[in-house]
This record gives C-alpha cells, structure tokens and sequence, in this order.
C-alpha cells in the first residue's frame, strides 16, 4: 500500500464529511442497534453491516444498501443526507458525548471534492490495516478495542493496554484536525506519562504524531506507521 500527494481540496472535503460522519453516517446505525463506530469502505467510508444495511460515502454519492437493492444520491446537505439514511437531522441524537461536534448549518450546500473523498478514505483504509496488524501485537493483559471510525473524533483508533497502570492508550490514524492540516498517525495515552521523552512530538495533545508527508516518501509506510505505534506501546509498557 502506498500513501499518494493529498489533493488541494482536502480540508474542506474533511470538514464537511466528519459533519456527514456525525450528523447522518453514525445516527443511522445507532438508532437501529446502538452502536455507532464506523468503517473504511470503497471509495470513502460508512457503517458496517447493520439490520441488512450499510450507510456509506464513496465519492460525492451518498450510498444506501439495504437487503439487495442499492439506492444513491449526491451529497447536497447534512439534514438531505440524514433523511437520505431514514432519520430526521438531530444535533443531539447522542447526548452522552463528552466531545460533541459543533454543528453547521444543516441546510448549507455542500460541494465535496471527490479526491478530496478518495484521499480520506484511503487514509482510513491505510489506518484500519495498520491497527489490524497493532492488535496482534498486544501483551497478554492489553485490553484492546475494535478497529472504527469514531464520529465525533472522525479518525479510525483502537484503545489498547491494561487500565489503571498508565499503559492505555489511543492508537490511530486520523485525516487531519484543525491542530493538523495533514492527515497523521498518533498515540494519545490516557494517563500521566513522561511528557520529556522525545517520542512525545506533538504539541497539540498529549500524545506523539507522525505526519503524513514523512509515509508518503516511505517504500513500506505500514511497516513504517506500526513500528511508530509499537515503540510508544514499548515505552507506556516499560514506565
């Protein structure tokens, strides 16, 4: 797997499909079977497989499978793709976030750039392999997480270590933030860690990053991005 040069359109595309992600993608599967993690699909992402279902993005078509028939439509507005996946637009269709997405407005046209899509969900196909490969990886005490998208995040992670000791941690790969134009691939422990160590690069959450451009010039760039991920389960494991 290769990582590609990001297409100039990708921080609006981004912006606009978490607020799809959360708004329509995540409520359709959580009002039918409380769950609501996502998954890398062709062309883009979406839900797995729920009641005979799979709610999806690929490219600037809204897709909506359901037992055999496949309706589509393009991507027009947040409250239109809701209703598209059978739900009203609700802000607060999860009230127990404790990191909510602030929402747009509904109604505003949106415009997303295809490359913009493609680039998203090839970074979350990159992601979901590299954290496959991380679970094997585990100490016999890990507790570990499946590998989703997490909505309100809008990045594909697994939680991984043993709670209580300050091994636990956040190991993902995300399309980019606003702390971040690019996408990355990070560890975010969820305790005290030693914040001098010089694997802690990243400045804007407690955690270390390894940007995209650095895997893009990579000839293995997962082998690259699972070695990152070890050595900071190396070191929460080692404190």
């Amino acid at each position: 797997m290769s990582i590609d040069p990001l297409p100039s359109g990708l921080v609006e595309t981004r912006d606009q499909l978490h607020q799809l992600a959360y708004f329509a993608l995540a409520p359709a599967r959580y009002k039918q079977v409380d769950r609501m993690g996502l998954r890398a699909t062709p062309g883009g992402f979406g839900t797995p497989e729920f009641e005979g279902r799979i709610a999806r993005i690929e490219g600037d078509l809204l897709v909506f499978e359901s037992e055999g028939s496949l309706a589509t439509q393009t991507v027009t507005t947040i409250r239109s793709a809701a209703e598209f996946f059978g739900n009203e637009y609700e802000v607060d269709w999860y009230p127990d976030f404790r990191d909510r997405l602030p929402p747009v407005d509904p109604d505003e046209g949106l415009v997303l750039d295809v490359k913009g899509v493609t680039a998203v969900g090839d970074w979350f196909a990159f992601g979901t392999e590299v954290l496959a490969r991380l679970r094997g990886y585990g100490l016999a005490d890990d507790e570990v997480s499946e590998v989703q998208i997490w909505p309100e995040h809008f990045d594909v992670a697994i939680e991984m270590g043993a709670e209580g000791i300050g091994q636990r941690a956040s190991y993902g790969a995300s399309p980019g933030d606003a702390a971040h134009p690019e996408p990355y691939v990070y560890v975010s422990p969820w305790g005290k860690f030693d914040r001098s160590h010089r694997y802690w690069n990243d400045r804007a959450f407690n955690g270390a990053s390894l940007d995209h451009r650095v895997l893009m010039n990579d000839p293995d760039p997962v082998t690259t991005a699972l070695v990152f991920l070890l050595e900071g389960h190396r070191i929460l494991h080692q404190a």
